[in-house]
């Protein structure tokens, strides 16, 4: 899995989006988590979760999604996720109802509007 992270800032509002590519599971899910805490740690609160790219995402990938929304919600902010272009991956989202729990977008550029 890799992570890429970038910020948006616009006026006041800044939005971090992190990019998944690769595998979201048990293996690989420490690396996101440790983003999570070093920008949540800095003040962080939007946040874009880019799954277009994710090709796996299993039950420790999804408790990191999970984390990080409590989180952001907690300290006044939200998560926006861009829906995984793999079926099989976007089908995990619609079976377990993280599309109806999470705000969902097409694209990173839909996700910004959405805050």
């Amino acid at each position: 899995m890799e992570i890429n992270t970038r910020e948006h800032s616009e006026h006041i509002l800044q939005v971090h989006i992190l990019e998944i590519t690769g595998r979201l599971e048990a293996f690989t899910v420490a690396a996101l988590r440790e983003e999570q805490e070093r920008l949540l740690n800095d003040g962080a609160e939007n946040f874009i979760v880019d799954l277009s790219q994710t090709e796996f995402m299993d039950s420790a990938g999804m408790s990191a999604l999970v984390s990080l929304l409590k989180r952001a919600r907690g300290a006044g902010g939200d998560v926006v996720l861009v829906e995984p272009a793999i079926d099989a991956t976007r089908r995990i989202l619609t079976l377990t109802r993280f599309d109806k729990v999470f705000k969902m977008a097409t694209t990173t550029d839909d996700a910004l509007k959405q805050f």
